[in-house]
């Protein structure tokens, strides 16, 4: 039953994803809303939260290690990672449904070079407010300026390249790379 509930959740997930890829990343409404205040240890024993990234342009991305549509788009951001990680952008893996060690595996497969937390009922709580219905599927993807309010929310998958112009748009509009 449990691994029918995971292939159901699984397929869904992809279905949702491929539906999702069609479509733009959905802006906020014009007035940005603050991002929530969270707080949670990476699995490299930082705290990141949303004081410690007052000034930085994120992308916070709920994602699962069993997920196809979360791994296709991995490795480009860890590309991004790697190309504007320097200049004041990061993004945040908060990975859901998941055990530590199977993460941790996951992270040293992939080379990810930002930061993962493992999720929690607060950082889940904090984002979920800013989708009808809570977050629902992943990938899942929240996109925070550098004066910390949500520009947009992205559901499924995306590529290098719009994940480029979604960096590259969101820092120069508030302050530019360095």
């Amino acid at each position: 039953m449990v691994r029918y509930s995971i292939r159901v959740f699984a397929v869904s997930c992809f279905l949702l994803a491929a539906l999702a890829t069609k479509l733009v990343a959905a802006p906020l409404a014009e007035a940005a809303p603050p991002a929530p205040a969270f707080s949670v240890v990476s699995l490299d024993g930082k705290t990141i939260g949303s004081v410690n990234l007052t000034g930085t342009t994120y992308i916070i991305n709920f994602f699962a290690s069993w997920c196809p549509p979360c791994r296709s788009e991995i490795p480009d951001m860890v590309a991004l990672q790697n190309r504007y990680g320097r200049k004041g952008f990061t993004f945040i893996g908060v990975a859901v449904n998941e055990t530590e060690p199977t993460i941790r595996e996951f992270i040293k497969k992939n080379k990810i070079t930002y930061p993962v937390v493992m999720a929690n009922e607060q950082v889940v709580n904090a984002f979920s407010r800013f989708i009808d219905g809570g977050i629902r599927a992943i990938p899942t993807s929240f996109v925070v300026n550098s004066s910390g309010r949500i520009t947009q929310v992205i559901t499924g998958a995306r590529s290098l390249e719009v994940f480029e112009k979604i960096i590259l748009d969101t820092s120069k509009k508030h302050r530019p790379l360095k």
